[in-house]
């Protein structure tokens, strides 16, 4: 791997530190959760239901905490709805130790953290353009793809043992535990502040964002490509019962942690990816490899073949992941990167949300293993497709982009007038 990022800028090794301890925390929730609500309800379209009271306020959320980003400190915004984030978790804490818990409060803790995370998440994208030089920016992409991915490894698997044997309880506490270090990493950084050039939040600043958004159409076809990958093709919602139905409860864990294994390996090995300039093409051809490995663990009776799939699965969305987040972090503009975070939050994460409604009513239908095949090749099909109709995306070269050239334009500007000094005239 390239370590540049973390050998040039302290505050991108604390922000990636922070980050570190936060996803370790944060998986044991996400497997925990819908775990709970399995044991509670019995019910998939109860656990699927998770992702619909998660959309409205991403969505929402989302777009303003783009706004904010772009108008506010960065640093600052990170903070706070790192903390409100750690409320969240308390709140699914104390409802755990109730004598009987109870369901709802699930649901709203689940919106509440999702609102923190959407708001928050356009300021974490938007950090590292502006803590590491414009040529690094891909090798920083696949540390934070690292971080994301050893953390996604780890905590599955320990969620999987700990919320079935001491009980999600436990794994709440320690969630709880390790926002206070992520709290005291990113306190640790210096202030961000936004660009002179930044508008004021508002929904008027929103809409220039969009309109950005809407005429770059290489930026739409990541956008398309990426939703369309994970509303036919995520299956994180029915792992408790794809597990009961291979007869392999101790398995559930591996599953949560298939897909980053894939993309640990990936990120692992990703020097290669610096040579590699048709960035949009990329995306596309990774994308439809996961539909393709998600419709082969759907059409498998064997929990270590389907795993197997899993893991290649996620080999290839991390790959998408990479290339689109250099595309966006190479071509637009410091003064809308927060609103068109934002943007991005929504293409990467209202998907996978819708999916879990998906999934837990194809699941009812259909059956566990007929979810995931039809869900694999629709999304084979949706890729292939939008790839065909957006020719402006498989052109793509950050070589010769008209965008990238002007953003490393000027970002090397910025490198020279901060080290110009009176004594080098």
């Amino acid at each position: 791997m390239d370590l540049s990022p973390w050998r040039s800028s302290r505050d991108f090794r604390l922000l990636w530190s922070a980050g570190a301890v936060t996803i370790f925390g944060s998986y044991l929730t996400l497997v925990s959760l819908p775990l709970q609500l399995k044991q509670l309800t019995g019910s998939a379209v109860a656990v699927g239901a998770i992702g619909a009271v998660e959309l409205v306020p991403l969505i929402l959320c989302g777009l303003w905490g783009g706004a904010l980003a772009d108008a506010i400190d960065r640093r600052s915004l990170v903070l706070w709805t790192e903390a409100a984030q750690a409320l969240c978790t308390a709140a699914l804490l104390v409802d755990s130790l109730l004598p009987h818990p109870l369901v709802w409060p699930l649901y709203v803790v689940a919106a509440l953290s999702s609102a923190a995370g959407a708001l928050q998440r356009p300021s974490l994208e938007a950090l590292t353009p502006q803590l590491v030089p414009h040529q690094q920016l891909t090798a920083a992409g696949a540390l934070n793809s690292l971080r994301w991915n050893a953390g996604a490894i780890v905590s599955p698997m320990l969620a999987g043992v700990i919320a079935t044997t001491a009980g999600v309880t436990v794994a709440y506490t320690v969630d709880a535990a390790t926002f206070a270090v992520s709290l005291a990493l990113l306190a640790a950084m210096r202030p961000v502040p936004p660009s002179p050039q930044s508008d004021r939040p508002s929904l008027a600043s929103i809409g220039a964002g969009l309109r950005y958004a809407v005429g770059r159409r290489d930026l739409l076809g990541t956008y398309a490509v990426d939703i369309a990958a994970m509303l036919f093709a995520m299956p994180m919602a029915v792992f408790p019962f794809l597990a009961d139905r291979l007869h392999a409860d101790w398995a559930l864990g591996f599953m949560y942690s298939a897909f980053a294994v894939g993309a640990l390996a990936v990120t692992l090995t990703s020097g290669w990816a610096a040579r590699v300039h048709r960035h949009g093409r990329a995306v596309a051809l990774a994308a439809a490899g996961w539909g393709a490995a998600i419709a082969g663990a759907g059409l498998l009776g064997n929990v270590w073949l389907v795993l197997l799939c899993l893991v290649a699965a996620g080999a290839a969305d991390m790959i998408s992941g990479l290339f689109r987040m250099t595309m966006w972090n190479a071509t637009i503009p410091d003064e809308l990167r927060g609103r068109l975070a934002g943007v991005e939050l929504l293409s990467y994460s209202v998907g996978p949300q819708l999916a879990q409604v998906r999934a837990g009513w194809t699941t009812s239908l259909l059956g566990v293993r007929a979810s995931l095949w039809t869900g694999g090749l629709a999304c084979v099909v949706a890729v292939l497709a939008l790839a065909a109709s957006l020719p402006s995306l498989m052109r793509y070269d950050d070589r010769t982009d008209p965008h990238a050239r002007a953003k490393a334009a000027a970002k090397a500007a910025d490198v020279e007038a901060d080290s110009w000094t009176p004594s080098a005239v």
